[in-house]
């Protein structure tokens, strides 16, 4: 994970420690640890595609789609918000399973409930040269 170009955050150290090692569950494509930090009714939606909802469901749909690409880094830009609500935009730097690294802009909006736990996760990037 990159954090040297982080311009602007305004979580508190405790989430912004907390949320890193959330990342660092993604870039590792770690489920099991990903997992704990997700409600059980946990929402996930991705760009355009309709939204999934259930921990279960969400951590099912991650072991696949993890496998469709070799490596993923994020390299955090800004975060903007509270520490139950906030967005982060980052560069997501992903090696495919051919090789060929590609960089994808993307903003994630995440709600936390009281319990730390993330009850909604929304994704907005085109992964489109993932797969292309």
């Amino acid at each position: 994970m990159k954090t040297n170009q982080l311009r602007i955050n305004q979580l508190s150290s405790q989430t912004y420690e907390w949320y890193l090692a959330y990342l660092q569950a993604i870039d590792t494509k770690n489920v099991e640890v990903y997992g704990t930090f997700l409600a059980d009714d946990c929402v996930m939606q991705s760009s355009q595609n309709s939204p999934i909802q259930g921990k279960a469901v969400i951590l099912e749909g991650l072991s696949y789609y993890w496998t469709t690409f070799d490596n993923l880094e994020h390299e955090l830009l800004n975060i903007y918000g509270s520490d139950s609500s906030f967005v982060l935009e980052a560069l997501n730097h992903y090696k495919r399973n051919d090789g060929k690294v590609v960089t994808i802009p993307a903003v994630a909006i995440t709600d936390r409930n009281q319990a730390g736990l993330v009850t909604s996760v929304r994704l907005y990037t085109d992964t489109t040269p993932l797969f292309v």
